[in-house]
């Protein structure tokens, strides 16, 4: 899935970003949480920072709750994060309603994905090719919670493991 062509975007380029922002992310003063990921793209590529995809349920799934608990609103987290990775929440509530291209979108990365679970992290790049009016995804790697974890510190290995994937790819030839 290293270099997987993800045609459905361009009917997001088609549909513009006005609709698009940063509404419902996760309980943090301090982090920016994109709902676009066009947006998302845009900074990914003028940062050089992998887009960091968080898969939730954010009204209903009990996991997804205590990940950001545990993990995204913790001082580790919130100092690592900015550094490191643009934030994404591609959010599926089921009490509350979005907007219509933003559920287009989440779906269509869901599919992409192949995410079966919540909550789920993909860590990814989206580049665009220019000549294909295309993107190409070159993903990282997906995480969840962290299971196994001592409690208290579950950040602490949620990071080491998004630590080692980053690595990883790292030295991977691109």
């Amino acid at each position: 899935m290293k270099k997987l062509l993800v045609v459905f975007l361009i009917t997001l380029l088609n549909t513009g970003t006005n609709c698009f922002g940063q509404a419902n992310p996760p309980k943090s003063d301090t982090l920016v949480w994109y709902t676009d990921i066009m947006k998302a793209q845009e900074v990914s590529k003028a940062t050089n920072k992998p887009i960091f995809a968080f898969f939730t349920g954010s009204d209903w799934c009990g996991w997804c709750k205590k990940m950001q608990r545990d993990v995204f609103a913790k001082k580790e987290f919130l100092a690592w994060a900015p550094k490191n990775v643009i934030l994404l929440e591609l959010d599926f509530p089921r009490g509350k309603q979005l907007p219509q291209e933003i559920v287009q979108q989440n779906n269509s990365l869901q599919q992409t994905f192949q995410v079966k679970g919540f909550p789920t992290v993909w860590m990814f790049y989206l580049i665009r090719d220019e000549a294909k009016q295309t993107f190409n995804i070159s993903a990282i790697g997906s995480l969840g919670y962290p299971q196994g974890a001592q409690v208290g510190k579950e950040e602490a290995k949620f990071l080491n493991d998004a630590n080692d994937l980053i690595s990883k790819y790292a030295l991977q030839p691109q």
